[in-house]
């Protein structure tokens, strides 16, 4: 399925100027939440600024955590058609470590996919699930009370909504007009990112692209799309304006300032900047608006984790979202969007700071990171830092007294008598997984789907999953169930 025309869906989406969610920014969190609140019936609209979808591949991969999101949710093989599956977990500061022995996953890779892919598969999912979306169409200001939020476009257009979300980047408009503080560190440092043409034999590239690398960790250039090769340099500064992208020979001149050629750059797709700039929002939510992706975080790309943590924000928000508009969420529900996520984008902020300072070339991040390189030769500190990495050793705090060890964790997928258990998710649904037989979800159809499954490989009688996979409780006692099902979904029919 090709990707829709930009205008495609124009006239679909302005039948009506009244929605329940509009969501500014149609990259992968914008669609992702898109698709979501789809699965529950929310008439969504995402508008996006761009006319056309870019051609440069910022993302290279998903990690574990993002892999089982859509195999939850069906589309993995869509994904694993397109994509190749790489061993290696957890790199850390391009440190390559032994993989970590029995990583709590059934995909434990990394999934090489360019984010030109990943894009285009989430945009597709978005149209055929009947989400609405304008492309061309950028947010130029918006108001919101205690009913909705009123939006307006650039061009003019008037909408209201129940719901915005803003998924709009890390210069996200939506973010500064609702004056929430992006604390973190400014840029010292840049990089200039290009898919290009080149006309030195491929053995070359390879060749001086590795030595290179012993000093300058952060110069690499290799094959892309096509016939393309994808090259990343250090900036001679930081830009004024980094939405302006850099000129071919701006790049040229930084190529052959650190490789000593520009290996004959030529005819490029696409040029952009991107800055080590680490920052994180003081509020995931103002009222009716909410911020998620890159709105709600930067960071620099160490460790790939910019996309994953986009589409993992999305996963979270959508099924809280939806609840409210279908009028079941119970107290608390939308708040624990920024409860649960924003720790995790500051852990993420954590790793990538420490990433940081040990590609550095001097003396001392140097020795840090022969210290480290031995450290990561253990498997426990293998495996937790894959696991951080990675996203699957995430536990939310879910309050109260303290459970299982499983309960504010994600179950890995399981087979069962019935097939799968993420199949079992697709729908977007809780899911009380009981294998004595003896548990009811009554009352709460059409939130929770029930299976028995006495063969289940589970450390406990019984677990109740959210819709994200989070398990949310977990046990064999009836009323200690019905007390979790109404804080997570609401009070029952």
């Amino acid at each position: 399925m090709e990707s829709p025309e930009p205008d495609t869906f124009e006239a679909a989406a302005f039948e009506a100027t009244t929605f329940d969610v509009i969501i500014s920014g149609g990259g992968p969190t914008g669609c992702m939440l898109a698709a979501e609140l789809r699965l529950h019936g929310v008439d969504v609209l995402v508008l996006e600024r761009d006319e056309q979808p870019s051609p440069l591949a910022r993302s290279l991969g998903l990690h574990p955590r993002s892999i089982e999101i859509l195999d939850q949710r069906g589309l993995l093989d869509r994904f694993l058609a397109l994509g190749t599956r790489y061993p290696q977990v957890g790199t850390f500061a391009g440190i390559a470590a032994p993989r970590p022995v029995d990583l709590d996953s059934a995909h434990a890779y990394v999934l090489g996919i360019p984010q030109t892919i990943t894009d285009r598969l989430l945009e597709e999912r978005v149209v055929e699930l009947g989400a609405r979306l304008r492309r061309g169409a950028e947010v130029a200001d918006f108001e919101q009370d205690d009913d909705g939020v009123s939006v307006e476009l650039v061009d003019g257009t008037r909408l209201r909504s129940r719901w915005l979300v803003g998924c709009d980047g890390g210069r996200s408009l939506v973010r500064r007009r609702l004056g929430i503080d992006f604390a973190g560190e400014a840029a010292t440092t840049e990089w200039l990112l290009g898919e290009v043409e080149v006309t030195a034999a491929a053995e070359e590239i390879a060749a001086i692209s590795a030595e290179v690398r012993k000093t300058h960790r952060g110069f690499g250039i290799g094959p892309g799309a096509g016939d393309a090769y994808r090259a990343v340099v250090p900036a001679a500064s930081v830009a004024e304006d980094r939405g302006v992208p850099p000129t071919l020979e701006e790049f040229r001149t930084q190529l052959r300032r650190y490789a000593g050629t520009d290996f004959g750059a030529h005819s490029p797709r696409a040029l952009s900047r991107f800055t080590d700039a680490t920052r994180l929002a003081e509020r995931y939510r103002s009222g009716r608006v909410f911020l998620a992706g890159d709105a709600a975080h930067v960071h620099p790309p160490l460790g790939g984790q910019g996309l994953n943590l986009g589409i993992q924000d999305a996963f979270n928000l959508g099924w809280k979202l939806a609840a409210d508009v279908r009028g079941w969420a119970p107290d608390g529900l939308l708040d624990s969007y920024e409860a649960e996520r924003r720790p995790v984008a500051d852990d993420v902020l954590t790793l990538t700071r420490a990433q940081s300072v040990l590609i550095a070339p001097e003396p001392g991040p140097q020795a840090v990171r022969r210290l480290v390189t031995e450290l990561m030769a253990f498997d426990d500190v293998s495996r937790y830092l894959a696991e951080r990495i990675s996203g699957t050793g995430i536990r939310y705090d879910l309050g109260g007294e303290p459970g299982p060890d499983l309960v504010g964790r994600r179950l890995r997928d399981l087979p069962l008598t019935e097939g799968r258990l993420y199949e079992l998710l697709r729908d977007g649904r809780g899911l009380l997984l009981d294998r004595t037989g003896r548990l009811s979800a009554a009352g709460w159809e059409g939130r929770v789907d029930a299976v028995v499954a006495p063969d289940a490989d589970l450390p406990t009688p019984a677990v109740l999953l959210r819709p994200d996979g989070y398990v949310a409780w977990a046990g064999d006692d009836q009323h200690g169930l019905e007390t979790q099902l109404v804080g997570t979904f609401g009070a029952p029919r």
